[in-house]
């Protein structure tokens, strides 16, 4: 296993800085806008800012208009909408459940077959998520909580079928994935929320400044030195890295938005981000590499 340039480390740290933050700053902006039409103008900044430098992928357009719903347009909606009644910190904590989400749907839709640790680690997982979700300050956002977890799955499935496409670049899935998923946010926005024209009539610098970070930084730039790091490298090598988002978040949001999490809520943060690191890390091939140095 080839290891991480001293740069790619770097890389590796940013990304879940650029995401875990973007939770914070969506955050502050959706108090005054509604969350699905936030990420309408994320991913139609995004799709102006990447297509031009992606060729068409003709033979994965349909499918990538199926994965746009699926992972983008339905998923970001559960989870910024779920994220308006939580605190920044405890969404992000919630959304490592992608990782347990894609380990169980690759087991029932790819025939792959993970290991008795990562079942294991799912298992803890899901355990953290109950610890946190039996805290007094949770009982009034449980809809909330579900409509992340549900976000989480909803990330997980796109994942798998974006696994299953052929002859594409990553750059071309990010870039045409927000082609597609930007009219059918609108459209979400339409039928769900409401008050648009006001709330862009009245938006302050905070929400567009947050429309510019989510679309040129969150998505953009992330997603491009993701798929960076994983064009590179196996994900197994660098997704560890992501156990970093929740610290990013939960400091980001004390510092900016002033938020308190409770010690019972780090508690069930705690035990999520270990059942994922059980899942996302093999400590076997960590100490094998070790041996070849």
């Amino acid at each position: 296993m080839v290891k991480l340039r001293p740069t790619e480390i770097l890389m590796a740290i940013t990304v879940p800085l650029v995401w875990g933050m973007g939770f914070v700053f969506a955050k502050g902006a959706i108090f005054h806008f509604p969350p699905i039409l936030l990420m309408a103008f994320r991913f139609t900044l995004t799709a102006v800012v990447l297509v031009w430098f992606t060729r068409i992928p003709y033979g994965n357009l349909r499918n990538l208009f199926i994965i746009a719903i699926v992972g983008a347009a339905i998923q970001y909606s559960l989870t910024f909408t779920g994220l308006k009644d939580l605190e920044a910190g405890t969404a992000a904590l919630i959304v490592q459940l992608e990782v347990p989400f894609l380990v169980f749907l690759g087991t029932f839709l790819l025939g792959e077959t993970p290991s008795q640790r990562k079942w294991i680690g799912i298992g803890i997982s899901f355990c953290g998520v109950a610890v946190m979700t039996q805290q007094d300050e949770l009982s009034g956002s449980l809809d909330a909580v579900a409509l992340v977890i549900v976000g989480c799955f909803a990330w997980a499935l796109g994942q798998v079928m974006i696994r299953k496409l052929k002859e594409i670049e990553g750059m071309q899935v990010t870039a045409w994935i927000a082609v597609f998923a930007a009219p059918q946010l609108f459209l979400m926005s339409a039928i769900f929320e409401e008050g648009q024209i006001e709330a862009v009539r009245n938006a302050n610098a905070i929400v567009w400044g947050t429309v510019l970070y989510l679309g040129f930084v969150m998505t953009a730039f992330g997603y491009f030195l993701w798929n960076t790091l994983i064009r590179r490298h196996d994900v197994g090598r660098v997704a560890p890295f992501l156990l970093l988002l929740p610290f990013f978040s939960v400091t980001g949001g004390i510092l900016v938005l002033g938020e308190q999490p409770t010690l019972a809520k780090f508690a069930g943060g705690l035990i999520i981000i270990v059942g994922v690191a059980i899942i996302t890390i093999n400590p076997l091939a960590f100490i094998r590499q070790k041996s070849k140095v």
